[in-house]
């Protein structure tokens, strides 16, 4: 199992989506005077921002410009798929939000701007939160996610949920991501035949097709960071504990975390500071205090100058031609003024085995929790109760792929169990301070560099994914933080370059990624494609 795979509409689901979506697009406001549509909406938080301010626009004619874009893009045209639910109330808020805005009250950066959550993130409104599963669909949160909560009061606009990899991946061992039974599947907005990878698929295909300003993805390993890269979008996987976990369905709690999914790294930063903040009902988030940076701050383009990036090439060898972009990608960081050190980071060899146990054994209790705190009137309420709904809705739910992880997780001990004890001690002992502290320690660096991963494959029902090498597991099982940054396109499919640090480093992590993003301006709006030219 690639431990990447942590993470369709339905006919009724899709028309209803489609339906509502065209009737916001029927009434949608005109482009502002000087700036095409287009413009505007792949635009990140400080330029709309300036609009609003500047009276060119306001966050309600933003809201109804996005929902007809979801409407013309999502659902019809190419029919990426990537939104499965849109908030009815939308459109009300942003107006309040104008309104406070026209009193002279502004809640900070993301005052207006639309968001997408990814649909294992719960909010206490009219939507539901079902992890893609159809077990959860109608199924309403009774209170919002610390992340939602934070987002809200920041000033964010959510305008809708985005399809999963249903239960973020961690369903089968023959997944397809993006695929959920409640959803479908979500295409690659640079090749409509390619996957847009996992399990945060919808919120990185979305944010490519500039149907939102913002979203938010959740990641266990590589969720976040995969699909960004995929997609040719940022990704922040935060350090664990520097946002909350309350409220989000999970898989394990020893590495779930959401992050940014944004179009550049200055919005990813903004996003992220209005995301963290210590939760009284997750504990881990105690450790966060003291320890938030000012991301904002961090967006200097002089950002790589003075800094040693071990270039970690244990974690190149997959692609040829993602390694020759890569390598050229490495003399901008030279050029930006850093130090590479050659590094290989050791021990990532010795807990592939025990993270798979860790999340099967967290799995089924952490899911019990949720079910218990934000769904208690849920027709499931533990794992057993998942299993045997899939079953008996076999036809719906597993026309393509099983539930072998769901099984294996219901025949796990618990998390008193020695066999749990010892995987999790192992995993942080191998990539925390035999892994990723030793080298850097060692080598005296400041972030260790390498690709993302491989190329978006075409989708397959019949194999299932087909993930090449990945640089997502050492930080996502150490709880350490990681950003990928578009980094080029090989045969019209999206590169991604990641930065991975100690705990708590994001803010010199976003540093170097914004010098770099400044100075490489590698990302690009897709075309949608039906598929690649491979002799390009």
């Amino acid at each position: 199992m690639d431990r990447r795979d942590f993470v369709r509409l339905s006919a009724a689901a899709g028309a209803g989506a489609a339906g509502a979506v065209a009737g916001v697009a029927a009434n949608a406001a005109a482009a502002p005077k000087g700036m095409a549509a287009d413009d505007l909406l792949d635009a990140g938080v400080r330029e709309q921002g300036a609009a609003m301010a500047a009276g060119k626009t306001s966050s309600q004619q933003l809201v109804k410009r996005y929902l007809a874009r979801i409407a013309a893009v999502d659902k019809a045209g190419p029919k990426i798929n990537s939104v499965i639910e849109l908030n009815p109330d939308a459109l009300s808020i942003a107006a309040e939000l104008d309104r406070e805005r026209a009193a002279g009250k502004l809640r900070g950066p993301l005052h207006g701007i639309p968001v997408l959550l990814k649909d294992n993130v719960a909010t206490g409104d009219k939507m539901s939160t079902s992890a893609g599963s159809l077990a959860l669909h109608g199924v309403r949160a009774t209170k919002d996610s610390f992340v939602a909560e934070r987002l809200r009061a920041a000033g964010a606009v959510i305008i809708g949920k985005t399809n999963l990899s249903e239960w973020a991946n961690m369903r089968s061992t023959h997944s397809v991501s993006g695929w959920s039974g409640r959803g479908g599947q979500t295409k690659n907005p640079h090749a409509l035949d390619r996957n847009p990878s996992g399990s945060s698929s919808g919120s990185g295909a979305a944010i490519a097709a500039s149907l939102a300003t913002l979203a938010v993805g959740t990641e266990t390993d590589g969720s976040i960071v995969s699909p960004a890269s995929s997609c040719g979008i940022v990704g922040i996987k935060p350090t664990l504990g520097l946002v909350s976990r309350s409220g989000i369905i999970p898989i394990a709690h020893s590495q779930d975390t959401a992050g940014p999914m944004t179009r550049s790294v200055a919005d990813a930063a903004l996003m992220l500071a209005a995301m963290t903040g210590v939760d009284n009902d997750d504990a881990v988030t105690k450790e966060s205090k003291g320890k938030v940076a000012d991301y904002a701050a961090a967006l200097r383009t002089d950002g790589l100058r003075g800094k040693r990036i071990g270039v970690a090439r244990n974690f190149f060898g997959g692609s040829t031609v993602i390694d020759e972009i890569v390598e050229k990608e490495l003399a901008i960081l030279k050029a930006q003024g850093a130090t590479l050190v050659e590094v290989k980071v050791p021990n990532t060899d010795k807990y592939g085995d025990t993270e798979v146990e860790v999340l099967l054994q967290e799995f089924k209790p952490d899911l019990a929790a949720y079910l218990a705190a934000y769904a208690p009137h849920a027709p499931v309420k533990n794992m057993a109760d998942v299993i045997a709904f899939n079953e008996k809705n076999a036809a719906r739910e597993m026309p393509y792929f099983g539930q072998e992880h769901l099984v294996a997780s219901q025949q796990k001990e618990g998390l008193d169990s020695k066999a749990y004890k010892e995987a999790l001690a192992n995993n942080l002992r191998y990539s925390r301070e035999e892994g990723i502290d030793k080298v850097m320690r060692e080598h005296r660096l400041d972030a260790l560099v390498a690709p993302t991963g491989g190329l978006a494959w075409l989708t397959d029902y019949i194999n299932g994914d087909h993930y090449g090498m990945s640089f997502s597991s050492p930080a996502a099982v150490a709880g350490y933080p990681h950003i990928t940054v578009p980094a080029g396109f090989a045969r019209g499919l999206p590169v991604g370059i990641s930065f991975v640090g100690g705990a708590y480093s994001e803010a010199t992590l976003i540093g170097m990624a914004y010098a770099y993003e400044q100075a490489s301006k590698r990302r690009r709006a897709p075309a949608f494609p039906g598929t690649v030219n491979i002799k390009a």
